[in-house]
C-alpha cells in the first residue's frame, strides 16, 4: 500500500472519529439537562403573585389558641414550651403527636439534634435520629404502610421560627420524630415574596427556616418558651460530624394537653 492511500484511510479514520466523539459529547449533554419550566428560570420581579394568597389563614401568627386547635405544654429540663397544634391543616400530625402524648411516648426522650440559629429536633425514643414511628405503624398500612405517612403541606403553615414541624428522610416517611424552628435571622432575602403571604414575609424577619417550606408538615406554633428553645438550640455541641449532637442532651419530662380541638 502506497503512502498516499495511507494518508487517505488514515484521514478518514481520523474523521469518522472525531464525528463519534461530537456524537457522545453531544448525547451525554443531553442526557444530563434537568427539565425545567419557565417558572423555574424566572426571577421574582417576572412572578405574578396570586392575589388569593394574602387571603388565606394564617394561624400561626395569632398566639390566641382557637376552638378547632389544640395546646399543649411541652416540659424539659431547661422549661416549658407551650405549643397550639393545628388540627384543620395537618389532622395526620397533630392526632399522631396527641396520641403519643397521651401515651407517654415521649417522656423522658432527648433532643437529640441541636443547631443554633437553625432548629433543635427531637421524638425519637433511640436517642440518635434513627428510631421512632407513627401510632399507625403496624396497625393502619392504609395510612402508614411502614415508612411513615404522608406529608400535610399547607399555604397557611410555614417554617417561621417557632414553628413545630414534622422531621422527615423523605417525601411521606413522618414518624415520630420532630423539630422546632429556631433560626433568629432575618430571611426574607431568601424568599421570592410572590410565592409568599405578605404577613408572613414579615415573620421571616424574626428568622426561621423558608428553605423548609413544602417539604416538612409544619403541625404547631410556639406561643410561649422560645427562651427555653434558644437555651437548647445554642447549648454546647460535641466536636466532629454535623456539629449537632448535645454534651449535656435536655430531656422531655412530659408532654401534658392542655386543650383538645373541638
Amino acid at each position: 500500500m502506497n503512502k498516499k492511500k495511507q494518508y487517505i484511510i488514515l484521514t478518514a479514520m481520523g474523521t469518522i472519529l472525531i464525528i463519534l466523539i461530537i456524537g457522545i459529547v453531544i448525547l451525554t449533554s443531553h442526557a444530563n439537562q434537568t427539565p425545567t419550566s419557565d417558572a423555574s428560570t424566572s426571577t421574582p420581579s417576572q412572578t405574578k403573585k396570586d392575589p388569593n394568597l394574602d387571603k388565606v389563614p394564617l394561624p400561626q401568627l395569632d398566639t390566641q389558641v382557637a376552638s378547632n386547635e389544640s395546646e399543649v405544654k411541652i416540659t424539659t429540663t431547661d422549661g416549658d414550651i407551650t405549643v397550639k397544634l393545628f388540627n384543620q391543616y395537618a389532622p395526620l400530625a397533630v392526632e399522631n403527636f396527641l396520641t403519643h402524648a397521651k401515651q407517654n411516648y415521649y417522656n423522658n426522650t432527648i433532643f437529640h439534634r441541636v443547631i443554633a440559629d437553625f432548629m433543635i429536633q427531637g421524638g425519637d425514643p433511640k436517642g440518635n435520629g434513627s428510631g421512632g414511628h407513627s401510632i399507625w405503624y403496624d396497625k393502619n398500612n392504609s395510612i402508614d404502610s411502614g415508612h411513615g405517612f404522608k406529608d400535610e403541606i399547607s399555604s397557611s403553615l410555614y417554617n417561621i421560627r417557632g414553628a413545630l414541624t414534622m422531621a422527615n428522610s423523605g417525601p411521606n416517611t413522618n414518624g415520630s420524630q420532630f423539630f422546632i424552628n429556631q433560626n433568629v435571622k432575618n430571611q426574607t432575602q431568601q424568599l421570592d415574596t410572590n410565592n409568599y403571604p405578605k404577613k408572613i414575609v414579615d415573620a421571616y424577619q424574626k428568622g426561621g427556616n423558608p428553605s423548609l417550606d413544602g417539604s416538612y408538615t409544619v403541625f404547631g406554633q410556639v406561643i410561649s418558651g422560645m427562651a427555653s428553645v434558644d437555651k437548647i438550640a445554642t447549648a454546647k455541641v460535641k466536636t466532629g460530624g454535623e456539629g449537632s449532637t448535645p454534651v449535656k442532651p435536655v430531656k422531655i419530662i412530659s408532654i401534658k394537653i392542655l386543650k383538645e380541638a373541638k
